[in-house]
This record gives C-alpha cells, structure tokens and sequence, in this order.
C-alpha cells in the first residue's frame, strides 16, 4: 500500500483513530533502529530568534520591502 492510498483513508478517521493511529506509528518509529529516539530528561539546544536582534532586523526590512512591494 502507497502513501498516498493511506492519506484520504487516515483523513476519514475520526478524531480519536488519527491520535491512535498517530500513536502506533510512533511507537513503530521509537523502535526503528535507524532513528535516534528523543530521551526522556535529556537537555537538547534548540536555536531560535529569541535575543538575535540582527535577525529581528532583518525580519523586519523584508517585511516593509514586502509591504511596499505590493502595495
């Protein structure tokens, strides 16, 4: 079966199979050998925009270009 013979079947759960179902695939993928499972109370460093102004700056000019652009 293809994936894209179990999209529109999954889409048709109800709300309650599609977290079952969510559930079952990932205890299938905890298992897998070839991915590294995330550990419980292990400390893993995320980067994020948080404090990194020159980002925020730039963010911010290409929205107003953006903006200007389509105005």
């Amino acid at each position: 079966m293809t994936l894209a013979e179990v999209i529109p079947a999954a889409r048709r759960l109800s709300a309650i199979e599609k977290l079952k179902l969510i559930r079952v695939l990932v205890e299938d993928l905890d298992i897998a050998e070839d991915i590294a499972p995330i550990e419980p109370f292990k400390t893993y460093d995320l980067l994020t925009p948080y404090d990194m102004f020159g980002a925020g700056a730039i963010l911010m000019e290409t929205l107003k270009q953006a903006d200007t652009n389509h105005q």
